[in-house]
């Protein structure tokens, strides 16, 4: 079907309004590193194990909650766009404030003192017989990464599709318990012919992850043929001298027939350099247990890098941006998806109304911009409604949602604006 390139400014910019009731949970917020925190009551929804965005419900395995950074200003600030000249400064501080995905932090640095963790109902834990440390989760595109993430935080934290390399970004998710904290790295998938800036960034991304590791687990697809492992540790850990422990993790088991898993485990076990293999269904959760085991007799013993509660440092807006970015991969076909890149540009809290979120989805070229909006602007539509409900499910209230489509040639390019949206190994903590 052939399409105007002309399009109307009209139809490159929806406005969706909530017409559902979704619960309002209680927050409280603290002062940390004059960042605002604020306690979001998502929980997973978790049927069959199988876990995906919906309304509260009590995990069977978890209690955790979700720590998101967001900045509150009043219903009259918000409006008028007037802040005083305390609050103008933190936020031009905010705005500047960066979260390295490249650096582990200080672990004589607390993120919380005693009286702090007090307050939320916490002690701090014994640290001789507490552990805590990095996992980098590697491997090929469409293996299964995010979702043993997802299953071992208990939470859905990284977007899941049938689409191969969905993940662009580090996804740093936070697995934690009375006796331990393991910081997961969940990394784009390696990419053997890189052919943008874009692709070359995120192999370096994957690299970083993989060097500040205290493990490495790799997973591959046990459906596939048995295939040397080479290229991904080359992608993950370069030239690395002393590697750390590694585990390699025979994903989709539930696939194949158990005489096989026998088979293709010998011959990991024989031909790669690995510490152990295991065999697991991350979908259903089989096997995961004996993943996070493995993972915890290699996390050295120290205090957590984190408060207990928070299963990720990503500011909240990442969230929203990979919602809609999800829900790109599930509605169109082909490269479109791929040329894609969502940024939040404006997220306003409105405590007597709607939060206010603008989103901008940035493509390479304007045939692509005609695609994503489609005839008299009902793909665009389908979109920003499926993006718009599992935006509402996730912060657990209505939002107002604004979707433009705007046209950057070859930003996957542009390592200018690669860095800009976060594919430099720093993210916007605002």
């Amino acid at each position: 079907m052939a399409a105007s390139t002309n399009i109307s400014p009209n139809l490159s910019r929806y406005k969706f309004l909530s017409t559902c009731v979704v619960e309002i949970p209680n927050v409280y917020p603290y002062h940390h590193h004059r960042r605002r925190l604020i306690k979001s009551h998502l929980q997973a929804q978790n049927n069959g194990n199988v876990i995906s965005y919906g309304p509260r419900t009590e995990l069977a395995s978890s209690s955790k909650k979700l720590w998101i950074r967001q900045r509150s200003f009043s219903e009259m600030e918000v409006e008028q766009g007037q802040l005083g000249e305390e609050e103008e400064e933190d936020m031009g501080e905010e705005e500047a404030s960066l979260l390295s995905l490249s650096m582990k932090p200080d672990r004589n640095m607390a993120l919380l003192d005693d009286y702090e963790m007090e307050e939320l109902g916490h002690s701090p834990p014994p640290h001789t017989s507490h552990r805590s440390g990095y996992v980098a989760v590697v491997g090929m595109p469409n293996v299964g990464k995010s979702t043993l993430s997802n299953q071992m935080i208990g939470q859905k934290i990284s977007i899941v599709t049938d689409k191969p390399q969905t993940t662009r970004h580090r996804i740093l998710g936070i697995c934690s318990s009375p006796d331990y904290q393991m910081i997961l790295y969940d990394t784009p998938g390696v990419i053997e012919k890189k052919m943008h800036r874009l692709d070359t960034m995120m192999m370096k991304n994957v690299r970083d992850a993989a060097i500040n590791a205290d493990c490495v687990v790799i997973l591959v697809d046990a459906c596939k043929t048995p295939a040397n492992i080479d290229e991904v540790l080359k992608e993950s850990l370069g030239d690395l001298e002393k590697r750390p422990p590694m585990l390699l993790v025979m994903n989709k088991k539930d696939l194949i027939k158990p005489g096989e898993i026998a088979k293709k485990l010998q011959w990991y076990e024989k031909f790669t350099d690995v510490d152990e293999v295991i065999p697991v269904s991350a979908k259903y959760g089989h096997g995961v247990e004996d993943v996070k085991e493995w993972i915890l007799s290699k996390l050295p013993f120290g205090p957590p890098y984190y408060p207990k509660d928070i299963v990720s440092e990503h500011p909240e807006r990442f969230f929203v941006a990979e919602i809609v970015r999800e829900k790109i991969f599930m509605q169109y076909r082909n490269e479109v998806p791929y040329s894609c890149q969502v940024n939040v540009l404006s997220y306003k809290t409105r405590p007597a109304a709607k939060d206010f979120i603008q989103v901008e989805v940035v493509v390479d070229k304007n045939s692509q911009k005609i695609i994503l909006i489609g005839k008299e602007g009902k793909a665009l539509k389908t979109l920003a409604t499926a993006a718009r409900l599992d935006i509402e499910d996730f912060l657990q209230k209505k939002v107002f949602l604004e979707v433009e489509v705007k046209v950057k040639e070859n930003w996957r390019q542009d390592e200018g604006l690669l860095k800009y949206y976060g594919y430099g190994g720093q993210i916007r903590a605002m």
